[in-house]
């Protein structure tokens, strides 16, 4: 059963330390957040695979590589391999290894008795294709020497999970026991299954979507063009001189008010102001200025400080992009030319879809589906023989919980009959996947 992959109470929110650096901005000490840090290359395995690879929007990356990090032990027959996918920003170390002892960004959910057990599977956590935490991207060396930086292709979501399978083809992994991911992780994650619904057993998909929303397409259009407009970005090619680190921290700034929400934000800062330089108590009566006053405006110049000083602005680029891409309806494939690994029996694209549907555990049908509904559930007629597990946070503004609801439904509609799917409270925003 899925379930057995995934014990639900180990998906609750779990709280760690904020950085000390931090504590200073807020009055709550305890809340999820997420650990950032450009990982030692000696911590790492890295696959390099040398031939060509194609990739959706007509470019070829001569030979690649793929940073990599595995928890647990490789049965005999290969069969109890975890595909862990990441967020946009995240490193291969999820969590801790022998070889590096620093906890990872999913440190409580992986390990003996956790939910991605490492007693019975064995884990793989990749870098992106596109990322700077040693996978190919952006700023590595092209076959000439030179960084690649805005002469590196387009990416798509599933140009990253080809790269994926590549590396588990060199691991001799023919099947994957699960596919699973949060965020933009769980873009992965589906297209995954619909890439190689053959080698996929399961799926978990966590606060994604199999469709990129025009709100969250601006949301990162937004970041990306703080990020542009900075002058120290250069068009991309900065590597040799100053980074944009205003355009990167303007651009975190943003993003983290997406990953977020509002009734977060009023139980952790209010409107209480910071401490004044001269170590005099915050007083609402102090003349206000144009720099930082509130709490909030303080933890949001951190999170961008932090940030900058860790990610390469390119991949940033890069992988939102992808993100902004991705597009399960059958129109959107097609247009790509996209077909699976392996061929799956479909139904005509003029078929007639029924009002009737199964009901979500937390959500009942809706009584009128958008109007790319039928095409959604169309394009993903080569999950429906996979078991999906979807999972939604009520309080994510940045892809909100109809998402979900749209993809569970749209897999029921494509014909499956093997999907779950609960939601989860929290004021956390996004972030409750960490």
């Amino acid at each position: 059963m899925l379930m057995q992959l995934v014990n639900p109470r180990y998906w609750l929110p779990r709280s760690t330390v904020i950085p000390k650096q931090a504590r200073g901005h807020h009055q709550m000490t305890v809340v999820p957040e997420p650990p950032y840090a450009r990982p030692n290359p000696l911590s790492y395995n890295t696959y390099h695979h040398q031939y060509p690879l194609e990739l959706t929007y007509g470019s070829t990356l001569p030979s690649f590589d793929i940073a990599y990090e595995t928890w647990g032990t490789l049965s005999p027959s290969r069969d109890n391999v975890i595909l862990l996918h990441t967020g946009l920003s995240a490193s291969s170390h999820a969590a801790s290894t022998e070889l590096n002892s620093t906890e990872g960004w999913w440190e409580k959910f992986i390990g003996p008795g956790r939910a991605l057990d490492t007693n019975q599977f064995f884990v793989i956590c990749t870098n992106v294709l596109g990322g700077c935490y040693g996978s190919t991207g952006p700023s590595s060396l092209d076959p000439e020497g030179q960084r690649y930086a805005t002469r590196f292709p387009i990416l798509s979501i599933f140009d990253m999970v080809q790269a994926q399978f590549k590396l588990l083809d060199h691991l001799g992994v023919q099947k994957l026991y699960a596919s699973v991911g949060s965020s933009m992780g769980g873009m992965q994650s589906l297209a995954a299954g619909w890439l190689f619904p053959d080698r996929v057993g399961k799926i978990v998909s966590i606060s994604g979507t199999a469709r990129s929303s025009p709100g969250s397409i601006a949301m990162r259009h937004a970041q990306r063009s703080v990020l542009m407009a900075d002058l120290n970005w250069n068009n991309g090619f900065y590597y040799d001189d100053l980074p944009p680190h205003t355009g990167m921290k303007l651009a975190r700034q943003i993003a983290t008010i997406t990953y977020r929400s509002g009734p977060e934000w009023d139980q952790r800062f209010g409107r209480k102001l910071r401490e004044p330089k001269d170590g005099q108590s915050p007083s609402p009566s102090r003349l206000p200025t144009l720099c930082p006053d509130f709490l909030i405006e303080t933890y949001l110049d951190h999170q961008g400080e932090q940030f900058c000083l860790k990610y390469d602005a390119n991949s940033l680029l890069y992988i939102s992009k992808a993100m902004d891409l991705f597009d399960l309806t059958l129109p959107a494939l097609q247009d790509l030319a996209m077909t699976p690994a392996t061929q799956v029996p479909s139904t005509s694209s003029s078929r007639k879809y029924p009002v009737q549907t199964t009901a979500s555990k937390s959500h009942p049908p809706p009584l009128h589906y958008a109007p790319h509904f039928p095409e959604l559930a169309a394009g993903l007629e080569p999950l429906k023989s996979i078991p999906v597990l979807v999972l939604g946070v009520q309080s994510d503004i940045l892809f909100p919980v109809e998402q979900q609801r749209e993809l569970v439904d749209a897999l029921r509609m494509a014909g499956s009959t093997q999907v779950s799917y609960f939601e989860l409270g929290g004021v956390w925003g996004h972030d409750t996947f960490l």
